[in-house]
């Protein structure tokens, strides 16, 4: 046997009346029906007393039954008015728990994979931006292959992913950096061709972020056909090791401009066609995606060192 309860929200489904305005015109109900009152009752739902009075009125309408006497001075309820009050005492705490749960959904963590070297600062700067679209991010940094796997595991939401500069949503153009101010134009790469009788040889240290085919195989081959030493194009364990080694030395570190002025250095663009960071959002989810790509684009391009206007992209 059914109970009332598992009646009326067979009703609910299956009449034309709008969920929304049930649990409205039972918020109303419940509070007219409890005080006595429909002043009180409005009140106490923060709603005119003619919104309240029409409100019972639809719900009267949809059941097909009064439920408040009309000819006393008080609101009292009819037998099927107290019928039906625990039922709709239900049905409000329940909408009241749905909403409360859906405002603690929105508060929880958003995953995202960024790059190791975006500075604190930015990542800051990206979580302000976020909370004001009602988001609340969880950085997980980590090296190109590794926000690959975060993502592929579901340990993140979202992760900004390294992709060839050509199909990118940002691009970060990449340099030398060095301790001393070695010059302000471009350097040319066949400036660090050894000569003959040269046993040393300066290098350029790639950093982990950089050591992915797109731009370690680019920066390799450009550095044969100027016929330099294998070894001056070296991929460092560590961004802290490529850069003690880059202090320690006359090298160089493969970096953004970004970067470099965050670590202190000179940098200087590469002669020819240079290599470039590319990074594209990917996401579980594509509305998590969209929410990073578009909505997020400028503070995601700043945390990243990428340009943020046609002036600096160019």
């Amino acid at each position: 046997m059914r109970s009332k309860t598992q009646t009326w929200l067979r009703m609910l489904f299956w009449h034309t009346v709008p969920v929304v305005d049930l649990v409205a015109a039972c918020r109303v109900f419940v509070q007219v029906g409890e005080r006595g009152s429909f002043t009180l009752g409005a009140e106490a739902v923060r709603v005119p007393q003619s919104v309240a009075s029409r409100r019972v009125a639809a719900l009267e309408e949809h059941f097909g039954e009064r439920l408040f006497d009309r000819s006393t001075r008080r609101a009292a309820l009819t037998a099927f008015g107290r019928d039906m009050l625990p039922s709709a005492k239900r049905l409000v705490q329940l909408a009241e728990a749905l909403e409360y749960h859906a405002e603690q959904a929105k508060l929880r963590p958003f995953g995202l994979a960024v790059p190791e070297t975006c500075s604190v600062r930015h990542l800051a700067m990206l979580d302000a931006a976020a909370r004001d679209e009602d988001t609340f991010l969880d950085f997980r940094t980590a090296g190109p292959a590794e926000r690959t796997e975060l993502l592929r595991s579901r340990e993140v939401r979202a992760a900004l992913v390294a992709v060839p500069a050509a199909g990118a949503d940002w691009t970060v153009p990449l340099g030398v950096a060095s301790p001393t101010d070695s010059g302000r134009g471009p350097l040319h790469l066949e400036t660090l061709r050894p000569g003959r009788a040269q046993r040393a040889f300066r290098r350029i240290w790639i950093q982990p972020e950089d050591d992915v085919p797109h731009i370690r195989d680019r920066l390799e081959q450009t550095g044969h056909r100027v016929a330099l030493v294998p070894a001056q194009i070296a991929v460092a364990a560590s961004l802290t090791a490529a850069v003690a080694a880059t202090m320690h030395t006359d090298d160089f570190l493969l970096c953004s401009a970004a970067q470099a002025h965050d670590l202190g250095l000179y940098w200087r663009r590469l002669a020819g066609t240079p290599a470039a960071r590319g990074y594209s959002v990917s996401a579980v989810a594509v509305d998590d995606a969209e929410r990073v790509q578009a909505g997020l684009w400028t503070q995601v391009a700043r945390a990243l060192g990428a340009p943020t206007d046609a002036k600096e992209r160019a």
